[in-house]
């Protein structure tokens, strides 16, 4: 199959083709013809699967054979949890939409809000947005949904993962009644389904990729190491095996923060990137990640979607996620758009649950290697790292929130905000 024969426009598919695109992915052949025929979509797939141009491309022709209003209001809103995926979407859509008149731009927080507030007056047909800063500039009466035609939640399961429910819910009683809806996750979770029934009106389900699975380009290797010497094994092998580009990921900011110091130490150009970092510091570090300068990125699960980086090697699970669905998302970083990668974790034995629970969901039984000198000791203690020295599970019972208000004017119809019960949920508005 060919996008000629997806029935998308010739603007479109000379966009495509500058783009060097010949083939659609299995999401976007399936995805893309319900979406240009007005349904709703519930869409399933994994990170590097083309799901953004499954939704981009159509929601591109739709629009511009919409009316065009002078004043250019809002007509598709995407909404996405972090601001580095809310970035790429934005690159996406303004390399698609080259030989369309069609405006677009993106608002997320961590920056001054002025310069966006000066696009949105110039009138945008494409909004993509991460949730707290869209709530923001609509409290203070900068911004209206009332003519949005199509709603897009990308990386919904994500979205509800941060805590993003009831802005989400937020922003459904501010939008017209009357749209096309497109959800799309990496999972379909009973939360997922719950939020879907909600927004969805007798939605087109399509699945790239069955729920959960590791994409088959990626080679999965486990390391048993003793939780103390993982920083001198992870340096080991970025240093003997010449590596150029490597994504690698902890538990937590302090984590990050301290194994980027060992790295730089020993010689390794590296830099963290997690919601303590500035929004400045986090596309500079990307940057540099994506040209070369930077060989490794150490980053939290904030970063598990979102940053599209072509041909990535490898990634580094230098502590596993106490979620086992982080896993796949972590890993999805290589592997992408048919290209072949490698995921090696470095397991100590407090996470023998952790690596046990990640086997479950994927289905396969990770292969094992051992490396002189680094082996954990037998007799160690398999009990699992207290919760307070990871991100908090989905069941645990969070801290009681204290109430607070919107200290913005304008247009309140959002309402006060709940507290973030997640720090780079806060941090990424």
């Amino acid at each position: 199959m060919s996008f000629n024969s997806l029935g998308l426009s010739d603007a479109l598919l000379k966009a495509i083709s500058k783009k060097g695109y010949t083939t659609p992915s299995p999401i976007q052949q399936k995805a893309i013809p319900p979406i240009l025929e007005g349904k709703d979509v519930l869409a399933s797939a994994q990170t590097g699967t083309g799901k953004t141009a499954g939704f981009t491309l159509p929601i591109l022709q739709l629009l511009s054979q919409g009316q065009h209003l002078r004043q250019r209001p809002v007509r598709a809103l995407i909404l996405t949890p972090t601001r580095e995926l809310a970035a790429q979407i934005l690159v996406n859509i303004k390399e698609y939409s080259e030989f369309l008149d069609l405006r677009s731009t993106v608002i997320f927080g961590g920056v001054n809000q002025n310069p966006q507030v000066s696009q949105l007056r110039q009138g945008v047909d494409i909004l993509v947005a991460t949730p707290g800063r869209l709530i923001d500039l609509q409290n203070q009466g900068l911004i209206s949904l009332s003519k949005v035609e199509i709603l897009v939640l990308d990386e919904a399961d994500r979205m509800l993962d941060m805590g993003f429910l009831r802005d989400i819910e937020r922003v459904m009683k501010v939008l017209p009644p009357k749209r096309q809806n497109l959800l799309f996750s990496a999972t379909f979770s009973k939360d997922i389904k719950k939020l879907a029934m909600g927004i969805l009106h007798h939605p087109v389900q399509v699945e790239a990729t069955p729920e959960n699975t590791t994409v088959d380009a990626i080679a999965q290797k486990i390391y048993p190491v003793a939780k103390e010497k993982k920083t001198e094994l992870i340096i080991k092998l970025i240093t003997e095996g010449n590596w150029k580009q490597i994504l690698v990921f902890t538990r937590t900011k302090q984590g990050a923060n301290k194994l980027t110091e060992s790295m730089i130490s020993s010689g390794i150009k590296a830099a963290a990137i997690h919601g303590n970092k500035g929004q400045g510091a986090r596309t500079k570090a990307l940057a540099g990640f994506k040209n070369g300068s930077l060989t490794a990125l150490v980053a939290t699960d904030i970063a598990a979607r979102g940053l599209d980086i072509p041909l990535l090697p490898h990634v580094i699970n230098f502590e596993l996620p106490n979620i086992p669905e982080d896993y796949v998302h972590r890993i999805g970083r290589t592997g992408r758009a048919g290209a072949s990668g490698e995921a090696i974790s470095l397991v100590s034995p407090d996470e023998t649950t952790f690596l046990r629970d990640i086997e479950k969901l994927v289905g396969l039984k990770l292969p094992k290697e051992n490396i002189k000198g680094f082996e954990p000791d037998p007799n160690a203690s398999t009990e699992p790292i207290k919760q307070g020295q990871g991100r908090q599970q989905r069941n645990s019972t969070p801290k009681k929130p204290t109430t607070t208000t919107s200290s913005r004017s304008g247009n309140n119809s959002f309402g006060p905000r709940r507290p973030s019960q997640n720090n780079d949920r806060r941090s990424n508005r």
